[in-house]
């Protein structure tokens, strides 16, 4: 129910017309007020005249709206009359805006401007306490944007060249995808949440942010090196589909997502050592794994290289495990432990299977490719411990192999039980010769 609330009857009745009070009393939440003295009217609670097809807000002229002012969705083409001050959000997306002359220069919470026709943000509040969106415009420049901000600044899908003006600090994510950037200064140098500046013409990320509270993605650019790249980081780090030939200036520390797969990357030197989540070399030009993390919580996939070995390679694999599309004569260096699947191109283990008990089902059943590559990541410890347990039945499980070349260090280490040694090695050389 609406209320309307006047210093005098007389005064109201000549202070607005009667159209405009229905107006008022129409889209008002709460009261409203009308002031003589300034010829503005004071909202104690929410306005809200959206999806109305309106083309003005009646030539209402708006002092302070405690709450909430949503005209968004509308026919507007000037914030004209739109308050001085508002306590909650203002919203005038979808609108036909040109300029944001008119709009209040403080925002207790979200100012959202989007989807609207802006070339410059001249006029834009100065101070939002929540969020600030612009995004799905036409600007080509941040002159005029604020400079404090408390949640979220969104300027993508403009024709953005620069980020000059941008406010400094942003308290939520900063994010600036689908423009033509090509340079990150002029972006704020701590972000609270998530920076994300894909799918630009960026060519370096010097003069970004250097501390990042969650994800930094910079996917689907011309970056050839991670110069400038956060060294302070919370979460995700996404560099993949640039022309990148090194990782050398990336993170350190990656608490979530290291993906630096479609690059040009011949090496994993200057990679993260630590990485929370999976870790995504895929389809780059690598020959060896040398540099790459040694501790990764979620996936390892590096298919569609060039690798031979598996050098390098992390110990200890959350996840699963993916060197599949290579060319690989050998599987040294590979993890210890791998928690879900590991795939090559000659075999493949389901999750709970990357064991001695695993291996030997692939040498057993597996295609000649297979059961050449499995013996080089035998374990003798491993081997011992099965010994020990079932010495006649490991004699005929290691007899195809006995003699490998890919073996004999192996084979040196295994301990067996008095008696068992002479006998593995005879019934090894007779598998050789065909008995």
């Amino acid at each position: 129910m609406k209320y309307l609330k006047t210093y005098q009857l007389f005064e109201s009745k000549t202070g607005l017309t009667q159209e405009q009070e229905k107006f008022l009393n129409m889209y008002t939440e709460g009261t409203w007020t009308y002031n003589p003295a300034t010829e503005l009217v004071d909202v104690k609670g929410n306005f809200d005249c959206s999806k109305q097809k309106r083309k003005s807000l009646s030539g209402v002229r708006f002092g302070k709206v405690s709450g909430d002012f949503y005209c968004e969705n509308n026919n507007l083409t000037s914030l004209e009359g739109a308050p001085q001050e508002v306590g909650g959000n203002l919203w005038c997306y979808g609108n036909n805006l040109t300029s944001l002359a008119g709009a209040p220069q403080k925002v207790g919470s979200e100012f959202d401007c989007s989807g609207n026709n802006l070339t410059s943000l001249v006029g834009a509040p100065q101070e939002v306490g929540g969020a600030f969106w612009c995004k799905n415009n036409k600007l080509t420049s941040l002159e005029g944007a604020p400079q404090k901000v408390g949640g979220d600044f969104d300027c993508s899908f403009n024709k953005l060249t620069s980020l000059e003006g941008a406010p400094q600090k942003v308290g939520g994510g900063f994010f600036c995808y689908e423009n033509k950037l090509t340079s990150l200064e002029g972006a704020p140098q701590e972000v609270g949440w998530n920076f994300d500046c894909r799918n630009n013409e960026l060519t370096s990320l010097a003069g970004g942010p250097q501390k990042v509270g969650v994800d930094f993605r910079c996917q689907y650019n011309k970056l050839t090196s991670l110069k400038g790249a956060p060294q302070e980081l919370g979460g995700d780090f996404i560099c993949e589909d640039n022309n990148l030939t090194s990782l050398k200036g990336a993170p350190q520390e990656v608490g979530g997502i290291f993906s630096c797969n479609n690059n040009q990357l011949t090496t994993l030197a200057g990679a993260p050592q630590e990485v929370g989540g999976y870790f995504n070399c895929a389809f780059n030009k690598l020959t060896s794994l040398a540099g790459g993390p040694q501790e990764v919580g979620g996936y390892f996939k590096c298919y569609y290289n060039k690798l031979t070995s598996l050098e390098g390679a992390p110990q200890e694999v959350g996840e699963g495990f993916d060197c599949s599309d290579n060319e690989l004569t050998s599987l040294e260096g590979v993890p210890q432990y791998v928690g879900g699947y590991f795939s090559c191109d000659a075999f493949d283990l389901g999750g709970g299977e990357w064991n001695l008990k695993g291996w030997l089902r692939v040498l057993k059943e597996g295609t000649p490719e297979a059961q050449k590559l499995i013996p080089t990541i035998f374990s003798a410890e491993e081997l011992n411990k099965e010994i020990q347990k079932d010495p006649a039945g490991m004699i005929m499980k290691l007899k195809d192999i006995w003699n490998d070349d890919g073996f004999k260090e192996t084979r040196s280490k295994l301990v067996w039980p008095k008696g068992y040694g002479d006998q593995a090695k005879l019934v090894g050389d007779l598998d050789d010769v065909g008995f």
